[in-house]
C-alpha cells in the first residue's frame, strides 16, 4: 500500500517557524521526485517546493525561497519542509507530493493545515 502522511502543521505568529514532514511508505522513495504543494482557500494549488532524485537538487517558488528549506531523509523515507519566517501569507493546506522520475506514478498526501497569523 502506498502512502504519504503529512504532519507538522499548526498556528504560529508571524517570524514564527514550523516542520513540516511526509512519511512515506509502500514505494522505493528514492525513485520518485518530491514535492511540496500548498493551497490557501480560494486560491490554486500551488508548487512549493520540490526535490529532484538527480544531485538532490531543488526548486522553490519565489515567494518562498530563502525562507523554506526541503529536505529528504532516504533511509527513514521521510521528507521534510523547514519553515523559517513564516509570513501570514503562507497560511494554507500543505501537501506532499510524490512523482516517479520515469513512470507515470503519483501520490498526494492527505495535507496538513499551516497557520500564520500576524
Amino acid at each position: 500500500q502506498v502512502q504519504l502522511v503529512d504532519s507538522g502543521g499548526g498556528s504560529v505568529q508571524a517570524g514564527g517557524s514550523l516542520r513540516l514532514s511526509c512519511a512515506a511508505s509502500g514505494f522505493t522513495f528514492s525513485n520518485y521526485i518530491m514535492s511540496w504543494y500548498r493551497q490557501a482557500p480560494g486560491k490554486d494549488r500551488e508548487l512549493v517546493a520540490s526535490l529532484f532524485t538527480s544531485g538532490g537538487s531543488t526548486r522553490y517558488s519565489d515567494d518562498v525561497k530563502g525562507r523554506f528549506t526541503i529536505s529528504r531523509d532516504i533511509d527513514n523515507k521521510m521528507l521534510h519542509l523547514q519553515m523559517n519566517s513564516l509570513k501570514p501569507e503562507d497560511t494554507a493546506v500543505y501537501y506532499c507530493r510524490a512523482r516517479h522520475v520515469m513512470l507515470v506514478n503519483e501520490y498526494w498526501g492527505q495535507g496538513t493545515q499551516v497557520i500564520v497569523s500576524s
